[in-house]
């Protein structure tokens, strides 16, 4: 029986590294990849994604006791290279800890992903299992990855202003959308569970019917939020924004998973990154930023 293993991982990914980064370490982004199997419900309980930050995890198998992953981020480098330990548990008893490290650079095709894992059975023989999730779980990140659109701008306002600009109720419909759009809202809560039920009406008229749910609400650093297709319609995409203070700017970054990959060669086909970075613009203006 094995009780020590160095297992490595390859992945080419048709995404640019800025969208690949996004996909493994955006919590919202990884909650949909990790799962390496249909069977298996992946459950995050809490998720910080900076050095020192940890995130915690619950598989769940109809009919078996659920397996704890704690993961704890040791090194984060943008674009390039990440550190994290990784501690499996099961019932109380702890079945393994890894050191996982992943490296990302650009290829003309996109990216290239390698990861290696120093594994450390402590109950039984875990390699067999870790190259089987793994393996599973990079090739769900590839498929999210390449169905994934981020936006980034940096915003000449403090981060506190900028966060309150989009959390508040008052506010936030009255910069959301492209140029030109402007909002009707139904029902407005911002919080964690909460919901906006909103039309966003195009410059000829046009109504766009629209339901945000909110899940993670981390205030000044991040939340989370489900897109779907008018109220309680079918979800469009997974999306989160991100919010770090740069020199006393705000470097905002906006992500989505689409549900499929037709939906999102249809959002890039009608133009959705040129209208997003519209939409931010909208909000720097709004803070007096533009």
């Amino acid at each position: 029986m094995s009780r020590f293993a160095t297992l490595r991982f390859e992945r080419q990914v048709a995404a640019p590294v800025a969208t690949l980064w996004q996909a493994w370490t955006a919590p919202a982004a990884r909650a949909i990849w990790a799962s390496p199997a249909p069977s298996v419900t992946v459950e995050f309980l809490e998720a910080d994604t900076r050095v020192g930050g940890r995130e915690v995890s619950l598989c769940k198998v109809e009919g078996q006791p659920d397996i704890r992953c704690e993961c704890g981020w040791l090194e984060l480098q943008p674009g390039r290279r990440s550190a994290n330990y990784e501690v499996i548990s099961s019932a109380g008893v702890t079945q393994s800890a890894a050191l996982v490290t992943a490296d990302i650079e650009g290829t003309d095709g996109g990216s290239r992903l390698a990861v290696t894992v120093q594994l450390s059975s402590l109950e039984g023989d875990m390699e067999a299992g870790y190259r089987q999730g793994f393996d599973a779980g990079l090739d769900n990140l590839a498929g999210v990855a390449e169905r994934t659109m981020v936006l980034e701008r940096v915003i000449r306002a403090p981060r506190q202003l900028v966060w309150g600009a989009w959390m508040n109720p008052e506010t936030l419909p009255q910069w959301w959308g492209p140029e030109g759009f402007s909002c009707r809202t139904k029902r407005i809560d911002l919080r964690a569970c909460g919901e906006w039920v909103f039309d966003m009406i195009g410059p000829d008229g046009t109504v766009f019917p629209n339901h945000h749910l909110y899940g993670e609400v981390r205030a000044e650093d991040r939340l989370g939020y489900t897109l779907l297709w008018g109220e309680n319609g079918p979800k469009h995409a997974d999306a989160w924004a991100l919010f770090e203070e740069a020199d006393g700017a705000t470097k905002v970054t906006l992500g989505m998973v689409f549900s499929t990959e037709a939906e999102f060669q249809q959002a890039k086909g009608f133009g959705a990154v040129e209208l997003g970075q519209q939409t931010l613009g909208k909000l720097a203006r709004f803070v007096g930023a533009g």
